[in-house]
């Protein structure tokens, strides 16, 4: 189905604009939040003016809350967690648990749309973006760290499956540098076995020769 935006809507689009967009989510979601509009030959003849006093709004919101992202903007979140022994936490850290550390921390109050991550379940550093405006859109660090330790013991999220696979190689080249010296070492007690062999036969062959002789 297609809907006139009459507000900003992250990743889909700005106020004014007419999008194409999945049945359920136009009539479940957009249209009952506020979001949007049926896209009518009625209403497709206001996408002008409602972008156009979009703009006027948006611009008096990023005048509004610069102060706000840039006391937002770089700031670090700790989470001290229980965590087992591969990282994965017992639970996870939500938006909601982020929206309410930035509260305690900044005294900003935000809502669950702003804060676009999925619930955190591993140990490590992890960039989560505050949606203020269309325009406006600030990055916190959010750090989990296991209790009882400093936060920065903890390997990031994208360095976590590196160092497994590193791991992973270091632990085949061993195997396979012990595989290859067991097989060294088979070769050569075939040899060792094949030379005596040849060596018992030679010293045979002379006995039955002198006998003949005698």
């Amino acid at each position: 189905m297609k809907v006139l935006l009459i507000k900003d809507v992250y990743k889909l689009g700005r106020a004014g604009e007419i999008k194409k967009v999945a049945a359920g989510y136009g009539r479940n979601y957009l249209i009952p939040q506020g979001f949007a509009i049926p896209a009518t030959p009625g209403s497709m003849r206001q996408a002008g003016r409602i972008s156009e006093k979009a703009t006027e709004r948006r611009a008096a919101l990023n005048e509004e809350l610069s102060d706000v992202a840039t006391v937002l903007n770089g700031k670090s979140l700790t989470f001290p967690v229980k965590a087992g022994e591969t990282g994965r936490l017992y639970g996870s850290v939500s938006a909601e648990d982020i929206i309410k550390a930035i509260q305690e921390n900044f005294e900003i109050e935000l809502e669950k749309r702003q804060v676009e991550t999925e619930p955190i379940r591993q140990l490590g550093s992890f960039s989560v973006p505050v949606h203020l405006t269309m325009d406006l859109v600030p990055e916190i660090s959010v750090i989990i760290h296991r209790e009882g330790e400093l936060p920065g013991d903890e390997k990031d999220e994208e360095d976590m499956p590196e160092a497994a696979e590193e791991e992973a190689d270091a632990k085949a080249d061993k195997e396979a540098s012990t595989a290859e010296t067991a097989e060294q070492d088979n070769a050569e007690v075939a040899e060792s076995v094949s030379l005596e062999e040849i060596s018992t036969g030679d010293i045979m062959e002379e006995e039955s020769t002198d006998a003949e002789v005698e």
